[in-house]
């Protein structure tokens, strides 16, 4: 699997790009890559140098959720913590956009999933405008004021963001999941014929899908101005969940095992010159 065919590196069309792909033995190869995974991130831990960040975007149903549970499975679970964003609070919108982001960045040595990510803000913003003036920026006093020089700024911001703590030891991982409308119409429909699934379902999906080319249109924006070296975007073809998921894990694994120098200190040379006498002590109890 060649992880440059999923990886942006200049403009592209949401609309040539597929949505389906499907690897044979997806769910075997993702149980081997989630150990190895798993491992590394023990490794990482007492390297204690580098932070992950995972980034998750997508439409509703694009199998965020069970991504999460399915690539993370064999993490010890204090070395990874998943953050999911929902509609900002009181106290989140007496700070700016970027705050709640920033407090939940994974500690050296650890991996945090952002389930929705600080792209909401030119995604669902940018869609419905008028949830700015929720934010109470002092410039924007009506909808006609987030214009695109707006819009202009909060991409410069958000890259400025990455670029940041890009510097600082955060390795970056975005993926966008792509479903296709087709898939998500037949998503909803399991979430409503199932009763068991009744509860994911919300009226607002349904809002929200008349605005699919709207979604698409802002996504498309997104990839193409915001995919740097140090952060880049990977578009993953998620009309099939276990091909999704194996192909996000295989890349995050690759590109780990990409740096050499994530590796365990070694023991402090009193230490060892004495191992066997720790030993023999701990024996002789």
């Amino acid at each position: 699997m060649q992880i440059d065919h999923y990886k942006i590196n200049g403009n592209i069309s949401l609309k040539k790009v597929n949505t389906r792909e499907v690897i044979e033995d997806a769910e075997k190869e993702l149980k081997s890559v989630r150990k190895k995974l798993g491992k590394l991130q023990d490794t990482l831990y007492a390297h204690g140098k580098y932070a992950v960040l995972i980034c998750l975007q997508g439409m509703d149903t694009a199998g965020k959720d069970s991504l999460i549970r399915e690539v993370f499975k064999d993490f010890n679970v204090r070395g990874v913590v998943v953050h999911s964003f929902k509609v900002p609070t009181e106290l989140e919108l007496k700070h700016d956009y970027l705050w709640r982001h920033y407090i939940a960045l994974p500690a050296r040595g650890k991996f945090g999933v952002f389930n929705r990510t600080h792209y909401e803000n030119v995604l669902v913003t940018r869609v419905h405008p008028e949830y700015i003036l929720g934010e109470h920026i002092p410039t924007i006093n009506k909808v006609e004021d987030v214009n695109e020089a707006f819009w202009d700024q909060r991409f410069e911001q958000i890259n400025n963001f990455e670029k940041h703590i890009a510097e600082n030891g955060t390795l970056i991982f975005k993926f966008f999941l792509n479903l296709s409308k087709e898939e998500q119409k037949n998503r909803l429909l399991r979430r409503l014929n199932k009763e068991e699934k009744n509860w994911k379902f919300s009226a607002g999906d349904l809002k929200e899908r008349k605005l699919w080319d709207n979604y698409q249109d802002c996504y498309e924006d997104v990839l193409n101005r915001t995919s740097q070296p140090h952060a880049p975007w990977f578009v993953i073809p998620a009309d099939d969940k276990p091909t999704a998921r194996y192909i996000v894990a295989k890349i995050i694994y690759d590109t780990l095992k990409s740096y050499s120098n994530i590796k365990e200190p070694e023991l402090d040379d009193d230490i060892k010159a004495h191992i066997e006498r720790y030993k023999q002590q701990l024996k002789n109890e």
